[in-house]
This record gives structure tokens, sequence and C-alpha cells, in this order.
């Protein structure tokens, strides 16, 4: 294929997904009067973050969680309007509620005073202490990390040490980033309960708490600046983001499933559907998972990260968006009921590859606005358990699906919640492994165990001239912010190379 005789569309970039990556680069492009066309090959934008229909609302399937609220002001600004303006938003208090057994449940909370009450009260003052120097070292490691590294085009080791400098340096150090965050947190609380909690944060980011690293303590700092919840769901957040890139004049089409990235004469010059339609362009900007990206581009000879192999793969999971009545316990918006034995669950899904026996159960009551509302009727939950990401090689029978529901419904039980589900929707890794094709169904990209793993992560540009890279599985890494921070990082990356060529 010659993609000459097609011409050349000057300063199009053509971006493939519309995840909160490809959304973000759409906005910043469009903002600065880029021409730009966003091809979905879905229903709607929006990626991971996903709504499912019920006969009660559409309950929100993917992420749950807004925070770092100063990415999307930035985004927003640029777009010349607000957060504010575009999104109905109201700050959480109460961060989570969580549960090992029936014997009452543990609230942590925005405020770091009211949490270092709570922690005194349901458990004891020396836990308490351990939590207000852990919130004082993660917000360090937090101030160290933010501009050197999560706001910054992707650094290796030396240079994420020449942006933090010298006199920071002793600082991050002393914070053990060789250790892993379980070692790290057994320093601060001596409450296994604690550890479990907070070492939820390696989860985050699809990891095993016992093999992450330390440096995550840094999303506690992140959720005390702030958790917010939007009105009508995270689904309105893709929507608002969709609407603004609309109105700055780029075009996103659904149903544009790209098959090839055609590379010729050593640059990214078009891509070509499936439907057979040849798209060109100046830029193409990749923002699905990196492991996919090999088969898509048609010049093999030239130099792409290569997949991510199935042991460094990220969690999977397998989720229940329902309807369902519930009673014996007061939910919250963020519920978590632990399992029992925490490194068992992640031996099983990271060392033997199965989904655990007995599960840690995360469940997002959509309809609770906090934690005191109480409901009468049916209401929105997302139930979710961690799994592996083998979603390419092996899809879950409906008598192993049926016997994860049974393991879930046992954790709820044993801390005290009756579940009735009405309608519901599962979602298994091999599910997610059809909607983000090379992931296997992980759904944070690389695991980030050890501490080269987040420098393992490609950044924004590529080796090949004209591909760049954004989402995800890619630098800064998965969540939310993370990923709509990898596209404002391509967008730039992307600018600064049409100033230089």
């Amino acid at each position: 294929m010659h993609i000459e005789k097609h011409g050349k569309i000057n300063n199009r970039t053509l971006i493939i997904g519309a995840g909160m990556a490809g959304l973000a680069a759409a906005v910043c492009l469009s903002a600065k009067g880029e021409n730009v066309v966003v091809l979905e090959a879905h229903d709607n934008p929006g990626g991971k973050m996903r709504q499912i229909n019920s006969d009660i609302g559409g309950i929100d399937s993917g992420p749950t969680v807004f925070t770092m609220k100063y990415v999307f002001d930035k985004l927003f600004d640029l777009a010349g309007t607000t957060v504010e303006n575009e999104l109905n938003l109201e700050k959480a208090t109460v961060l989570a509620r969580h549960a090992w057994d029936d014997q009452g449940v543990f609230d942590l909370y925005a405020d770091r005073e009211q949490s270092t009450q709570a922690i005194a009260q349901f458990f004891d003052s020396e836990n308490a202490r351990g939590y207000e120097r852990f919130c004082r070292d993660a917000g360090h490691i937090y101030e160290t990390l933010k501009d050197t590294f999560m706001d910054a085009q992707r650094p290796g080791p030396l240079e994420l040490g020449s942006r933090v400098g010298l006199t920071r340096l002793p600082t991050l150090w002393k914070l053990k980033p060789l250790s892993t965050l379980w070692s790290a947190l057994q320093g601060y609380f001596p409450d296994s309960r604690l550890q479990q909690l907070f070492g939820r944060y390696g989860t985050y980011v699809g990891s095993s708490p016992f093999q992450a690293p330390a440096t995550l303590m840094l999303i506690a700092h992140v959720e005390q600046e702030g958790v917010w919840l939007i009105k009508n769901g995270m689904f309105e957040l893709s929507k608002a983001l969709s609407r603004i890139a609309g109105n700055n004049g780029a075009e996103i089409r659904r149903h544009s499933k790209v098959a090839k990235i055609i590379v010729e004469g050593g640059s990214a010059r078009g891509v070509e559907l499936e439907s057979g339609e040849l798209l060109i362009g100046s830029n193409i900007l990749y923002c699905g998972d990196v492991s996919d990206l090999p088969h898509k581009v048609t010049d093999k000879t030239r130099d792409v990260p290569a997949p991510v192999a199935q042991k460094d793969r990220s969690l999977s999971a397998i989720t229940w968006s329902m309807s369902a009545r519930t009673t014996d316990f007061p939910l919250s918006r963020h519920n978590v009921f632990f399992a029992q034995d925490y490194l068992e669950e992640f031996e099983s899904i990271f060392d033997r590859g199965y989904s655990p026996v007995r599960p840690t159960v995360y469940i997002c009551a959509q309809d609770r606005e906090e934690s005191e509302n109480t409901l009468d009727g049916p209401e929105r939950l997302l139930c979710l358990i961690n799994a592996p990401a083998n979603g390419d090689i092996n899809t879950l029978t409906k008598k192993e699906l049926e016997q994860c529901q049974t393991n879930m419904t046992a954790t709820l039980n044993r801390c005290g919640l009756t579940l009735e589900p009405l309608q519901q929707v599962i979602t298994q890794p091999s599910d997610f492994n059809k909607m983000f094709p090379g992931s296997g169904g992980a759904l944070y990209g690389r695991a980030s165990h050890g501490w080269t793993a987040s420098f393992a992560r490609p950044g924004a540009k590529t080796k090949i001239p004209q591909l760049y890279l954004a989402g995800g599985s890619v630098h800064p890494g998965a969540g939310v912010p993370m990923a709509t921070l990898s596209g404002m990082l391509a967008a730039e990356q992307i600018l600064k190379d049409r100033v230089l060529t």
C-alpha cells in the first residue's frame, strides 16, 4: 500500500481511542486550533469509563473515584471553561467504609484529623500516631514526585534524580523507595487491618501491595487533597470531555475500529479502519493498550514497545453491575469488605493465576451520596473482586462465574451485608480483553511491581516519527487522572515536535 497517492492533510492528528487519554489529547489539541479526528471502536467514548444500563438507570461500571482535580482544572482551562461549569461536583467527606467482619465498620475520612480520631477510637492511639507519621511521609513523596515524575514527560532513573534535585534526594531515599508498600506499612501500623486498608493503594494501580513500591503511599495524600462525587456518575466526565473537544472542532467518530497503523518511509502516515477506509494525517496518537500496538503497525521492522508479558500484567477483575436490594449493612458510596488472608488473595492471582477463593470485595453504591442516607428500594451497585489478567487464554465458564459470585457473597455475608441481586451484568477478564485488545484483561497495563516498573512504561514519543502514545499503559500510569495526564503530555509532545520541524 502506498499512501502518497492519497495526498496529505497537514496538521491533522488521528487519535486512536476515545478513553480518558484520547479525549484529553483531543481537548488540548483542538483548543490550540489543531485538526483532530478521534477514532473510537465502541458505541460511546469513555474507554474503561463505561456505564451499563439497568431498569433503575445507568450503573458506573469502570472507574468510580474522581481525584487530582487540579489535572482537570488545567485541562478545562485550556479549553476556555471550568470543571464547575461542566460537571456537578460534591466533595466527599467519607473516603470509604471498611469492614473485616460483622463487628462494626471503620470510615476513613478526607479530613486528616477526623481520620486520626477515628483510628484512635476503632483501633488505638498507637495506630493513630502511626497514621499521622504515614500522612506526613506520604505528603513528602507526593510533593517530591508530582512535578518531577507524574506531571512530566517520562524520565529515566537518572533523569528523575536530576529533576528531584540533590536537596530532596535524601528525603526520598529516607522513605525507602526500594521497599514494598506492605513492608513500609508495617512500620506505621501495628494492626494488620490497617496494613490491609492502606495496602489497597497497590490495587489502585493494579498491583499487589506485597510487590508494589512504598512510594504508592502518596495516594493517601492525593485522597486528602480531595475526592469528589459527580452527579449522575463518572461517565459524565467522559461526556463533558467529548462535548468540549467537539465544541472546539474535534471530530469524534464512533464504530471506527482501527485495523492498521500505516508506516511508510519510516514515519506513521495514516490508519486503515476495519471497514477498509483509509485516513491520513500528520500525526497518529495511539491510546489503546501498548501490548496490541505491534499487531497494528504495518512496518514490522520499526521499533515499537514490546507487549507486556503475562507475568508482568496488572490486575484484571470480575465485576457485577447490578440493581439490588441490600439489608443489614449501612453502605456508604465506597465500601471495602476485606478477605481474611490478604497475602493468599494476591498469591492466588499473581502466582497461581486463579481468582481468590476468599476475595476482598469492593462495592460502589452509586445511589449513596454519603454514608448516612438509607434506601428502601433497589439501588445501583458495582461489585468487584480482583482477578488475574489471563483473559486472552482463559474464559471462565458459567459454573466458574457462579462460584466466584458465591465466594464474593460469602465475604459480604461474613461482614454482615445481605445482597439480593435483581438484575445484573457480569464482566470477566476475557470480556475486558475483547474490549481492550492485547491487554489480556489487565485494567492498568503493566503491574507496578518493583521500583523499576514505573520506568518500564513507554513515554509519549515512540521511535517511529509521527507516532505517539497515551493511555493507562503509558507513563505516568493507570487511573483516571494519570491517563488524562498521559493524553495531555502526548498533546504537548506533538505540538513541541511540530514547532521543531
